[in-house]
C-alpha cells in the first residue's frame, strides 16, 4: 500500500522550506554566501580604488602638476574637418525623391545611364541616350516643368558613332529644391 500525505498547513515560506529537498537548501546556502563574499570584493575593490586615486593626486600636487579631469580631445585638423563635413552631406542628399522626381520625369524614348548628385553645389548631372534632338530638348524642358528641379542645363551633347543606331549621348544639370 502507499503512503499518502496528508498536509493541511496553510501554504507558508516555512512549509516551503521544510518540503524542499536538501540538495536545494545547501544549492541556496552556497549561492548567498558566495552572493556576500563577492559583495565583499567589490566593496573592497572600490575602497582600494579609491585610496590609491587619492594618493596619486596627492602625488600630482606634490609634483606640481595639474590634475587632469578629462582626457585631453583630439584637435581636427580644417582639412579634416572639411573632409568630415563633406562626407556627411553626401550621406544626407535626399536621394529617394531625387530619384523618384528623375524617374517620373523621363519618358521610356530617353535611356537613362548615370545619375551622380553633388551635395555642394546642390545639382544632379544626369546622363542619359535619345534618339533624336527633339527627343533630347522635350525631355530637358519635362525635367525643368517638375517641382523638384529648378534649373535645368543641357551641359554637353555628342553623337555615339560607335553605335550602329547612332543616339545623342547627352548629360544635363539639374538643381534641386530643398522641401
Amino acid at each position: 500500500m502507499k503512503r499518502v500525505r496528508l498536509d493541511f498547513a496553510p501554504p507558508s515560506l516555512r512549509r516551503t522550506l521544510f518540503r524542499a529537498p536538501l540538495l536545494a537548501r545547501v544549492l541556496a546556502i552556497a549561492s548567498l554566501a558566495l552572493s556576500a563574499l563577492a559583495l565583499v570584493q567589490v566593496l573592497d575593490y572600490r575602497e582600494a580604488r579609491e585610496e590609491v586615486d587619492a594618493q596619486l593626486a596627492a602625488l600630482r600636487a606634490r609634483a606640481g602638476a595639474p590634475v587632469p579631469v578629462a582626457p585631453p580631445r583630439a584637435q581636427v585638423g580644417e582639412q579634416e574637418a572639411q573632409a568630415v563635413n563633406a562626407a556627411i552631406s553626401q550621406l544626407n542628399l535626399p536621394w529617394r525623391a531625387l530619384h523618384d522626381a528623375v524617374r517620373a520625369g523621363t519618358p521610356s524614348n530617353i535611356a537613362l545611364l548615370a545619375l551622380e548628385p553633388d551635395a555642394g553645389k546642390r545639382v544632379l548631372r544626369i546622363t542619359a541616350e535619345a534618339r533624336t534632338s527633339e527627343d533630347m530638348l522635350a525631355y530637358v524642358a519635362a525635367l525643368g516643368r517638375a517641382d523638384r528641379f529648378g534649373a535645368v542645363t543641357l551641359v554637353r551633347h555628342e553623337v555615339v558613332e560607335q553605335d550602329p543606331n547612332r543616339p545623342l549621348r547627352f548629360q544635363l544639370d539639374a538643381g534641386w529644391e530643398t522641401r
